[in-house]
């Protein structure tokens, strides 16, 4: 039974959001419990301690960044990603330079860290971010940069700065998606002073930025970027619409069981144009019209129906 001095103290550290604290107390009382022979109890204490340490540690964002940081439990993994051979490479070897940077540090090298990801909507990019982040068992935080520009004119280089300052305190990954809002080059004509301000400003805090955290910035508009960006990134991923082959893969990847008795690579051709997404999204409208029609698999002209009504939606060329 723990010492009421123990509890005051247990309870004390709570409220004084003081985890290292906490745990050292609840570990003195799980070795009082199992001095006493009480081992299940005392075990389950440490299960619950070490559960607690290896559980990434969620932010409390002031009040003014709520809407701008928007915080998501990755649940993607790398096989469910269709892309090149190459470009898995790449994200696997950013991958492995993060879990073996000790490695790199000793010769004076630092792993990938600041990541530009370019490409189409829907070919993968935030899918990306949250595999990076599942992998390395990190949160995932995407901040808003539309909101931001949109909302904050005026103060958005302030905000940034918050931003930044959180990146340096919480590790995690951090994605800013729809970067062109604030990446666009500074000669453009529609360019105004704030937003080669606030572009001067993220040009400068990510230079700067010495955190542990990934900083991965995501745009559908590369030819829009400042020049000066580039170099601030350790890599830039171009993602590119898929091949009738990748296309195929997703296919079967996405209908899994639901596949009827047709060939992924010769309905592949009916979906050129569409991007991962596109096609993602009509595999699983194939697949619920299947179930509420009470059918088990997903036949070839239902599929080709929902192809169609993608490219309809999306105003590109009919099946």
């Amino acid at each position: 039974m723990a010492t009421a001095a123990q509890l005051k103290t247990l309870i004390k550290s709570h409220f004084d959001s003081d985890p290292e604290r906490f745990s050292t107390i609840a570990l003195q009382i799980a070795a009082h419990e199992a001095r006493q022979g009480h081992s299940s109890i005392a075990n389950e204490i440490r299960v619950l301690v070490d559960r607690s340490k290896n559980k990434p540690v969620r932010i409390t964002f002031h009040r003014e960044l709520e809407d701008l940081v928007l915080e998501t439990e990755p649940h993607h993994h790398l096989s469910e990603l269709v892309v090149s051979g190459s470009m898995r490479s790449r994200i696997q070897r950013i991958l492995r330079e993060y879990k073996q940077q000790h490695k790199l540090k000793k010769h004076g090298l630092s792993h990938r860290r600041k990541l530009l990801l370019t490409g189409p909507p829907g070919t993968g990019k935030t899918m990306t971010a949250s595999i990076i982040a599942k992998q390395l068992s990190l949160p995932f935080y995407t901040i808003l940069m539309d909101k931001l520009v949109t909302k904050y004119m005026g103060e958005t280089s302030a905000k940034l700065r918050q931003i930044f300052d959180i990146i340096l305190r919480q590790q995690g990954i951090y994605l800013f998606d729809e970067f062109d809002a604030i990446g666009a080059e500074r000669g453009l004509n529609n360019d105004v002073g704030e937003m080669r301000r606030v572009l001067n400003a993220f040009l400068q805090f990510i230079e700067q930025d010495k955190s542990d955290s990934l900083i991965i910035a995501a745009t559908n508009n590369l030819t829009l970027l400042d020049q000066a960006l580039f170099r601030r990134f350790d890599d830039v991923l171009h993602y590119e619409l898929p091949t009738q082959n990748e296309t195929a893969m997703l296919i079967d990847n996405r209908l899994g069981t639901f596949k009827g008795q047709f060939s992924s690579e010769k309905i592949a051709k009916y979906a050129t144009g569409l991007s991962h997404g596109e096609i993602a999204q009509a595999c699983d409208d194939a697949i619920k019209e299947t179930i509420l029609a009470d059918k088990k698999k997903v036949t070839r002209n239902h599929l080709l129906e929902m192809l169609k009504d993608r490219h309809n939606a999306y105003g590109k060329r009919r099946i």
